[in-house]
């Protein structure tokens, strides 16, 4: 039944298409995927673009890395939303890569394939006491707040402190700084998932600690996102005076960045801004110069987190880089706290039969060209394997970096279409996606095309309209796949 159904979905949409049309499979459907998705069609006539995903639901972190109180910046959805219904393209959920379906098999039915699946996994600290309960990521705390299906159970406990420590300052921290201080009535209006809301409701937090390893003049953060912190009503934000004096070396960075010169002079004006008083008093404090040592267990909780102590540190040119880095004293401190989200950064996972720099976290590449090994030997490219975004080339950047990213790979698989580099679609068709719906049906692997994550989309927008929210987001695959059979 399943193939059947497969099989009508592709006869349906791809009957009118050349009979040896240039077969593409992008594996991933964020926006590294989707703009490589466009980038193809329009650079390509002939080309049937396939977006697999391993999640029921398209957009990747649009949908789930993107914050609540963000709605502007999911705006991109409608434009990925009109790539999908293009009759050259068509989004495959609920394949992964590796179970459902190998690496292997996809470059076997496919005369290109584009990896631009991210990165879901997460750097480590490697200090004592990382694995203690109450300490989690950043990724899966934005992740569970989002309504990502496998983060719907993380289940962190807000209750029994009022105290969380935030290990880095990027955006990304400062997103789950905000959603921890935010009020929730305001909370309450966005797409956040029910099970976030009511544990922020029931909320005992009261102070967040922001932790750098070096100073406010290399606060990895972007002067919008300080900027909405810094706003929220009722916030006392606590910065030493002292960690803003500033080295010649300080002074250099600034004068040749106009974004740090901005996330600078916000920090100095919140740092000798008045200090406000309420019934409901919440604190934010910037710790500058410090990096974790270890994790302090709690007496009474055996297991759990009850601290972090962090080393001091001070700035020190690297040499050839012309960047400072932070290097440790000797001097130690301990912050109390009763929970640790940790955003120290996202990592790529490797999967079988792909070469990856376990160093840098990405695979091999030169210009989105796979390589097979990590040498950077141009020489040794993988035929018709290219990649795409956080797996290209590491965890930075905005939605936008995506774009130029996918238009640097595209171009790489138009030059090597044009120098031959790639078999011709003529001398050697490939099966594309009737051959990878064939082969996931006898898997009895349930395929979701486009029109069924249309229906889940209708029904969170329903559901939301109920309770005066955008959306209400199905948080497990249970519900997400009972839509699509109704």
């Amino acid at each position: 039944m399943a193939f059947c159904r497969a099989k009508t979905w592709f006869s349906r949409s791809f009957s009118s298409l050349s009979s040896n049309p240039l077969r593409v499979c992008v594996v991933g459907s964020g926006p590294a995927g989707f703009y490589t998705a466009e980038k193809m069609l329009k650079a390509h006539q002939g080309a049937e673009i396939d977006i697999v995903d391993r999640l029921p639901t398209p957009f990747g972190l649009v949908r789930s890395g993107v914050a609540p109180d963000h709605p502007e910046t999911k705006i991109v959805v409608n434009q990925f939303s009109r790539v999908a219904q293009n009759d050259r393209c068509s989004f495959i959920g609920n394949v992964t890569l590796g179970s459902s379906i190998s690496l292997s098999e996809l470059r076997e039915l496919y005369h290109v394939v584009v990896l631009a699946y991210g990165a879901e996994s997460d750097r480590v600290l490697g200090i004592p006491g990382e694995d203690f309960a109450g300490i989690h990521s950043a990724r899966e705390f934005v992740w569970w707040y989002n309504g990502h299906p496998d983060c719907k159970n993380l289940d962190p406990d807000l209750k029994s402190t009022d105290t969380a420590v935030i290990l880095g300052q990027g955006n990304v921290a400062l997103d789950v700084a905000r959603i921890l201080l935010r009020p929730t009535m305001e909370l309450a209006k966005t797409d956040i998932a029910s099970h976030a809301l009511a544990a922020l409701e029931e909320s005992s937090i009261r102070k967040v600690y922001l932790v750098g390893r070096r100073g406010p003049v290399q606060a990895a953060c972007t002067a919008k996102e300080l900027r909405e912190i810094l706003g929220i009503k009722d916030l006392n934000v606590h910065i030493q005076e002292s960690d803003l004096l500033k080295s010649p070396a300080d002074e250099e960075e600034l004068k040749n960045n106009r974004i740090q010169r901005r996330v600078y002079e916000l920090l100095s004006k919140a740092a000798s801004g008045p200090s406000l008083t309420s019934s409901d008093q919440r604190e934010l404090h910037f710790v500058f110069f410090r990096k974790p040592d270890r994790f302090l267990d709690s007496g009474d909780r055996n297991g759990h987190v009850a601290g972090v102590r962090c080393e001091k540190t001070i700035l020190k040119e690297s040499v050839g880089s012309g960047k400072q880095i932070a290097v440790g004293t000797g001097q130690f401190e301990d912050l109390e706290c009763g929970i640790v989200l940790k955003s120290i950064g996202y990592k790529s996972v490797p999967i079988n039969g792909l070469p990856f720099d376990h160093h840098k976290g990405i695979v091999p590449n030169i210009q989105g060209r796979v390589l097979s090994n990590t040498t950077g030997n141009p020489t040794l490219v993988e035929e018709g394997l290219y990649v795409c975004g956080w797996l290209k080339r590491g965890p930075t950047g905005i939605i936008a970096t995506n774009l130029y990213c996918a238009e640097e790979t595209v171009a790489s698989i138009s030059e090597d279409l044009e120098q031959g580099k790639l078999p011709s679609t003529s001398s050697l068709p490939k099966p594309g996606r009737e051959g990878l719906l064939q082969l996931l049906a006898e898997r009895n692997v349930r395929v979701l095309s486009f029109s069924t994550w249309e229906k889940i989309d209708s029904e969170e927008k329903r559901l939301g309209s109920l309770r005066n929210k955008p959306r209400e987001k199905l948080t497990t695959r249970e519900e997400l796949l009972k839509v699509t059979m109704e």
